[in-house]
């Protein structure tokens, strides 16, 4: 996986295009991310009990990984993720910096 949990992200499309965040969550699967704070939809919920009371819920749905950047903790830029080998491990870099994340 290029991105992974608590990776600082850049959306790059979509309606909240331009907004940073953090990744809550990652669903490797269906190759789409959480990022807190971002791509929030309101939903309306009924109550389910004679005490309970109906309210509005915001849910924050995950993102396609196409649609973020990550931001290089060194670099402050958004970039692209690239692998290679040190000492026996896989280690993630940053394409503008050549640093490793």
């Amino acid at each position: 996986m290029k991105l992974l949990k608590n990776d600082e992200v850049k959306i790059i499309r979509g309606k909240d295009k331009g907004k940073t965040g953090k990744i809550e969550k990652v669903f490797a699967k269906t190759n789409k991310v959480l990022v807190l704070g971002v791509n929030e939809y309101k939903r309306h919920m009924k109550k389910r009990t004679q005490d309970d009371k109906s309210q509005i819920v915001t849910i924050t749905k995950p993102l396609p990984m196409a649609n973020v950047a990550l931001i290089c903790p060194k670099c402050k830029k958004e970039t692209r993720v690239g692998f290679k080998m040190e000492k026996d491990a896989k280690v993630r870099f940053c394409k503008k910096c050549e640093k490793t994340i």
